[in-house]
């Protein structure tokens, strides 16, 4: 109860920004700091739940200035800085923006905190190298397969509508891709902006050229032209030859499987004696274009 009353009454004390130029100011007056600002929203109680996680860090960390933003009664810095989901915080030193987590990740919200607050700025010389490696890094994931999508979340759980609508457009050509979290790296975000002179996500790459965001997406739908642009997923039954067995004929073979396998739900995927997964798995791994080249090994 203590240790309870104690987290409400730090969160209590966070300060909350009410407007662009009380932000703008805070900025200016923690500029020698870590500033960690939460967006938030009243509705979510994901966002209740990170106050209490934040409250706990600033007990921790005395020096580290912790601030709440309610997102949508602050538009103009929300727009700013492309907050499209709650709860996102951002960190800020030298009133310039240095790291974001998107999401109620209290573990990644600690480790960030901790590895920002013990760590000085970096001195404006240290800077040239980092955006070669980072260019390096861009170019590989471009590449990293012939159809790769930039998005905001994963193919299972897109974070914002763009993105969603992108990877629906793509199912519903069976076209096969792989796919880039930004929301988990903000150095690729960043970066890839200037590498490809786009500025917003979802991002479409074929062959490490970008093809465009949603809007051309959508064009070149209309125009019929998308399944010749984009490599289609081929068809499984049409590559794979399988055996299926009927679990529900054999009460042992039903029950004594999900010993063997350690598996304990039905159905389940092998492929030469070596179990895949199940349903999820396999969903998960036909998403990510892995499917074919798993089942096409054990046949080989």
């Amino acid at each position: 109860m203590a240790a309870g009353a104690a987290g409400a009454a730090a969160a209590a004390a966070a300060v909350e920004v009410c407007s662009a130029q009380h932000f703008e100011e805070l900025l200016r007056l923690r500029a020698k700091s870590l500033l960690v600002v939460h967006f938030w929203a009243p509705w979510a109680p994901q966002c209740a739940q990170m106050n209490g996680v934040m409250a706990e860090l600033a007990r921790e960390h005395p020096q580290v200035s912790f601030v709440k933003l309610e997102a949508e009664a602050v538009p103009e810095v929300s727009e700013k800085y492309e907050i499209s989901s709650v709860p996102t915080f951002l960190f800020f030193k030298n009133s310039q923006k240095i790291d974001r987590l998107d999401g109620a990740h209290a573990p990644e919200l600690t480790k960030k905190v901790q590895r920002h607050a013990s760590v000085g700025s970096l001195p404006p010389s240290g800077n040239e190298h980092p955006k070669e490696d980072l260019s390096l890094r861009l170019k590989k994931l471009t590449h990293a397969a012939p159809c790769m999508l930039f998005m905001k979340g994963t193919p299972q759980e897109p974070r914002c509508g763009f993105s969603k609508q992108m990877v629906e457009i793509l199912n519903k050509h069976n076209i096969q891709f792989s796919s880039f979290d930004i929301l988990s790296d903000e150095e690729v975000r960043q970066g890839l902006k200037t590498y490809s002179n786009w500025p917003t996500y979802p991002q479409l790459y074929v062959s490490g050229e970008l093809i465009g965001g949603l809007d051309i997406i959508k064009e070149l739908e209309a125009s019929e032209e998308l399944d010749t642009v984009c490599p289609k997923a081929p068809k499984l039954e049409e590559s794979v030859e399988y055996e299926t067995f009927d679990i529900l004929e054999d009460e042992e073979v039903r029950q004594g499987l999900k010993t063997y396998s350690n598996w304990p739900t039905y159905p389940q995927l092998y492929v030469k004696g070596e179990l895949v997964g199940g349903l999820d798995i396999v969903k998960e791994l036909k998403e990510n274009g892995e499917l074919l080249p798993v089942l096409k090994g054990g046949n080989e």
